[in-house]
């Protein structure tokens, strides 16, 4: 094997030890995202799993692992200015960057969503309560973006499409992702007010969860979550089924959490049993 063989060898080797890690990121943090993402094609399933080990890493930092060991916020800047400097970079040695470097080069995702996303993380640090303009902009930062750059990578493996339907379809990325994470602002209602301080929710700061605002918030995940599967035939083939897996899902914790007195909703995270999971996914 001559030299340029063994670099290339040596470089396909380390790109799928990268991919690895991500992937066992993803597979530890979030039982549901993983079911979803493994019905996605290869490359689309691999992007993904790159996107979100970056991201969750950074939610580490805020509120996570990071926390009382360092300060988040220095922390929080040095990891955004390395992951938006990934790309150029190329190669790293922190393997969930050496991997999200590659996927941010290959599907072209925009930068300004990571920023945003970033900027969305920055405020669990700096925000413990938030008033109607400012839950939209945390809501985009850190969840809407995530639908898009998801978007973009499904799109990346597809063949092109019109500007038009690609901005039908961002708006249909942007409304699940936006549902997705009003559905965990009611799941961790417990631990954001009692460990982490925070308040997400505008009416919160004058009383309790009552029933009107616990269906107000699901109504508005149920609509995203519609807007979103509309879109879903219109996705490339390969990546319909793990988007409608993922929307099912949320649609089961949205019944769920409904059921859920508003009281009860304080002191436990609603979920979704293993086997309901499994069956959504087959159906």
């Amino acid at each position: 094997m001559n030299t340029r063989s063994r670099r290339s060898t040596a470089a396909g080797m380390y790109a799928a030890l990268a991919e690895r890690v991500s992937a066992t990121v993803i597979g530890r943090y979030s039982t549901s995202f993983s079911l979803a993402t493994r019905l996605l094609p290869d490359g689309v399933r691999e992007d993904v799993r790159n996107l979100y080990a970056v991201v969750r890493i950074a939610d580490e930092i805020v509120d996570g692992a990071a926390a009382g060991h360092a300060d988040p916020r220095a922390v929080l800047d040095a990891y955004e200015a390395q992951v938006l400097a990934a790309p150029e970079i190329g190669f790293h040695t922190d393997l969930v960057l050496h991997a999200w470097a590659a996927t941010s080069v290959r599907c072209r995702i925009d930068p300004a969503h990571m920023r945003d996303f970033f900027a969305s993380m920055r405020s669990d640090i700096v925000r413990d309560v938030h008033d109607e303009e400012s839950l939209a902009r945390y809501i985009h930062g850190s969840a809407e973006v995530i639908g898009l750059m998801c978007l973009d990578i499904f799109l990346a493996h597809a063949d092109p499409v019109s500007a038009a339907q690609r901005a039908w379809l961002a708006e249909g990325a942007a409304a699940l992702g936006a549902a997705f994470q009003k559905v965990n602002f009611l799941r961790d209602l417990g631990d954001d007010r009692d460990e982490l301080g925070r308040c997400y929710l505008p009416e919160l700061q004058d009383g309790p969860l009552t029933a009107e605002i616990r269906d107000r918030v699901l109504d508005e995940v149920d609509a995203g979550i519609a807007a979103g599967r509309l879109r879903v035939p219109s996705l490339p083939a390969g990546c319909r089924v793990g988007v409608a897996a993922a929307a099912a899902l949320y649609e089961e914790l949205s019944a769920r959490l409904r059921r859920t007195p508003p009281h009860q909703l304080r002191h436990a995270r609603v979920r979704v049993p293993a086997p309901v999971k499994v069956a959504l996914t087959v159906r």
